[in-house]
């Protein structure tokens, strides 16, 4: 049974007036959070390399790429597996800090909105077709973003765990374990592969064929799945 308070994308914004002070902290806290790591970061990785990871995080934000993807094109160009990890996970948890902050403003960016009204709208037929997520509620959220699907990243994340009625503190925690998880397990597959590829080019690519077309009819299926109802 989803959250009696979750009807409308309306219903999900603040009650009480916010001020502009506050307003500018909530806006402003993913941003204080996520700019020092990145300047820390130009202190430890080669320029070009520092830009490379620049444009990987900003394409993860921009669909239709996931760190199923962004992952390992991160760890092919010679990023760290830890670095990359890290880095797609912690934009999942400053995402999901942004939502938890800020969902009234979220729902009048462009693009942005429109999906998370829909996403609300279409809330109860997305849980008739994951039963899981409600009978684990933390966990159903952790595994939700664990998983490289549409949308299990921390703006769906946040969304699915309110619309079960987790608290803001527990979305987000369920968020970054998942994401931590997730991340961590992509990266050292594709590590495996990498290093698989520089001992045999031929077994490498070969694995890393396989991998890609396993996982693409898994997408393909789950996709079946979810319009066949």
């Amino acid at each position: 049974m989803l959250h009696p308070i979750i009807t409308s994308a309306f219903e999900l914004m603040p009650v009480r007036k916010i001020g502009i002070l506050e307003r500018m902290f909530r806006l402003a806290l993913p941003f204080l959070l996520g700019i020092p790591y990145l300047v820390l970061l130009l202190f430890f990785l080669p320029y070009e390399l520092w830009l490379a990871h620049g444009g990987l995080l900003i394409a993860y934000i921009l669909p239709p790429a996931g760190k199923e993807s962004i992952i390992p094109i991160g760890i092919a160009i010679g990023l760290p597996w830890w670095l990359i990890a890290f880095s797609i996970a912690l934009m999942d948890i400053l995402a999901a800090i942004f939502m938890a902050l800020n969902f009234d403003i979220a729902l009048k960016i462009p693009g942005v909105g429109r999906w998370i009204r829909k996403f609300i709208a279409n809330g109860e037929e997305f849980f008739s077709r994951r039963p899981w997520l409600e009978r684990f509620y933390f966990a159903g959220v952790i595994m939700f973003v664990m998983f490289p699907l549409q949308g299990s990243g921390g703006i769906g994340g946040t969304l699915v765990g309110r619309m079960m009625g987790l608290s803001p503190g527990k979305v987000i925690g369920a968020i970054a374990i998942g994401a931590l998880a997730g991340c961590i397990i992509i990266a050292l597959g594709a590590e495996a592969i990498k290093e698989l590829f520089l001992m045999n080019a031929v077994l490498g690519s070969a694995v890393a064929v396989s991998v890609v077309a396993i996982l693409g009819l898994l997408y393909v299926l789950y996709r079946m799945r979810m319009e066949s109802g």
